[in-house]
C-alpha cells in the first residue's frame, strides 16, 4: 500500500507500507532543492522496534535516480529471476528487489549513512507490494515526489 501525504504542512511525502505487515513502512519526505541539478530528501524506515532516518539523501538529475528503477520493476510485472538493486550516488540509501510467489515484489530498503566512516550504522526493512498496479503507482508517486509535483489522489467515501 502506497500513500501520498500532502496534508501536513503542505510538505509532500510518499509512504510505502508492507502489504503483509502495515507496521513496516518506508517514507520519503522533507524534499528540498538548492539548485536545478539536485533534489535532497529524507528517508525514514519504521518497523516494530526500529526507527531509522537518513537526512539529505541526494538525487542528481543527471544520474539514475530511484524513479526509473521502480518503473523498470513495474514494467516487469510478470517477474524476473534473481535480485535487482539500486543505490544513490552517495551510497547511503539502497533498494534491492526480488520477485516472490503470488506476484509480489519484495523491496528491501537499506540505510547506511557515512558508509566509509568508522562506527557507522545500517538498518533495513522489506516491504512487499503487488507486482502490477502497486509497483506502477509507487513508481509514479516517487517520480512526482522527486520532481516536487503535488500528486492528487482520489478520496474514497
Amino acid at each position: 500500500m502506497i500513500s501520498v501525504d500532502d496534508s501536513t504542512d503542505d510538505e509532500p511525502s510518499v509512504t510505502i507500507r508492507c502489504q503483509d505487515n502495515a507496521s513496516v513502512c518506508v517514507t520519503l519526505c522533507d524534499r528540498f532543492s538548492f539548485d536545478a541539478d539536485s533534489v535532497h530528501y529524507a528517508v525514514e524506515l519504521r518497523a516494530p522496534g526500529l526507527t531509522a532516518r537518513v537526512d539529505e539523501v541526494v538525487a542528481w538529475i543527471w544520474d539514475s535516480d530511484l524513479a526509473p528503477f521502480l518503473e523498470e520493476l513495474a514494467a516487469d510485472y510478470r517477474g524476473w529471476d534473481g535480485e535487482r538493486s539500486w543505490r544513490n550516488n552517495d551510497r547511503d540509501v539502497a533498494v534491492s528487489a526480488v520477485f516472490g510467489s503470488g506476484g509480489k515484489v519484495g523491496l528491501t530498503w537499506s540505510l547506511r549513512p557515512w558508509p566509509t566512516a568508522a562506527g557507522g550504522w545500517a538498518a533495513s526493512v522489506t516491504t512487499w507490494l503487488e507486482a502490477g498496479e502497486q509497483m506502477a503507482s509507487l513508481a509514479a508517486d516517487v517520480r512526482h515526489f522527486l520532481a516536487g509535483e503535488q500528486q492528487e489522489r482520489p478520496v474514497s467515501a
